[in-house]
């Protein structure tokens, strides 16, 4: 039995998962938005903080501090290829010095600082948002100054799509899947034989507009906004990937509650609703396209697929596609997990970042 270690940071939390193989034994959420000083805008003094939660926490809980893994949440480095990733010199140089800061770049720091003070512990991160897989092609926009870029919800997408393939007695790579995730961001991919060919930049400016963020905008106009004097760059920056799509328009992201809104005839909710489920449509089918229309399964998952409200709205544009399958929500932990005990086990690879 191997005893996994996993650690999600999030903005306002830190999600912790203790598994002995593939059952999870302890998890729990740390709220620390509060705690946290903000003094330490460096990314070193943020790891070290959360790396303290983590074990006063373990201890509260009277978990032993004996692990043969530990695994975080990958953070914004190069464009690397899918995979589990053992926590290296150069992995640790590029999390602590990211061109932007996210609290997943904290995920591999503390899990290779934890697994410093145990013999024989393995630090890991797999999956993470920069995921490249993309074929040349899809790199090429309309100008050589902005090539397209592969930032997603890797994460979720190559746990779901595996899980598909396992259910149904095939392998990943055997299959051609169009993966929607419909979350805070949403990302829609084309999976070739188990590589993402093709997937929209879910973080900050491509694809269909999400709760929190814009999606594609009329290009001439952005640029417009961007010299109004409006704004400063990194207030635009916030309007377009955290307060944009559903927030903007509807001042909240709360899915349910928009949709009661409609139930009692908000007309202009219900618009925005749709407008999103119809963009989200048409991403769903370009990439239909880049699959020459060979497609096993459509597979809906993330927050937003827990709603059968927007599930019954996606279907009827997607339906004609391929076989629609819904696997809610985004169960992170699990897929560090299942990627830290595949790579003890020798059945996963173990990469090395460069």
């Amino acid at each position: 039995m191997k005893k996994i270690l996993v650690i999600n940071p999030g903005s306002t939390s830190t999600k912790i998962a203790v598994y002995h193989d593939a059952e999870a034994v302890f998890a729990h959420t740390v709220r620390h938005n509060a705690e946290e000083p903000a003094s330490f805008a460096e990314v070193a003094g943020r790891h070290r903080f959360r790396k303290q939660l983590v074990l006063r926490e373990l201890e509260a809980a009277r978990i032993p501090f004996a692990f043969d893994a530990v695994i975080g949440r990958g953070g914004l480095v190069k464009p690397i290829p899918s995979g589990v990733y053992e926590v290296s010199d150069a992995l640790r140089h590029d999390l602590l010095h990211a061109s932007r800061f996210h609290a997943s770049n904290l995920g591999g720091l503390i899990a290779g600082e934890l697994a410093s003070l145990l013999p024989g512990c393995r630090a890991f991160i797999a999956d993470p948002v920069v995921v490249d897989e993309l074929e040349d092609i899809a790199r090429i926009s309309g100008s050589p100054l902005l090539p397209r870029a592969s930032i997603f919800h890797a994460l979720n997408h190559k746990a779901v799509a595996r899980r598909y393939a396992r259910e149904h007695g095939v392998r990943y790579e055997a299959l051609n899947l169009i993966v929607c995730h419909l979350g805070g961001g949403i990302s829609v991919a084309a999976h070739r034989r188990g590589r993402i060919v093709d997937v929209n930049n879910a973080l900050d400016g491509e694809g269909p507009f999400a709760p929190e963020r814009a999606g594609t905008l009329p290009a001439g106009d952005l640029i417009d906004l961007c010299f109004s004097g409006r704004f400063t760059r990194d207030e635009l920056r916030n309007q377009l990937t955290g307060r944009a799509g559903l927030a903007a328009h509807l001042g909240t992201t709360d899915v349910p509650a928009i949709l009661e809104r409609i139930r009692q005839n908000d007309e202009h909710a219900g618009l925005i609703i749709d407008a999103m489920v119809y963009n989200v449509a048409k991403a769903i089918g370009s990439q239909a396209t880049v699959l020459q229309g060979k497609i096993d399964a459509i597979i809906l998952t993330g927050g937003m697929a827990h709603s059968d409200g927007i599930i019954s709205k996606l279907k009827p544009y997607i339906s004609f596609l391929s076989e629609i399958e819904v696997y809610p929500g985004e169960d992170e932990m699990e897929a560090l997990a299942m990627n830290a005990s595949g790579a003890l086990s020798g059945e996963l690879p173990i990469m090395e970042y460069k």
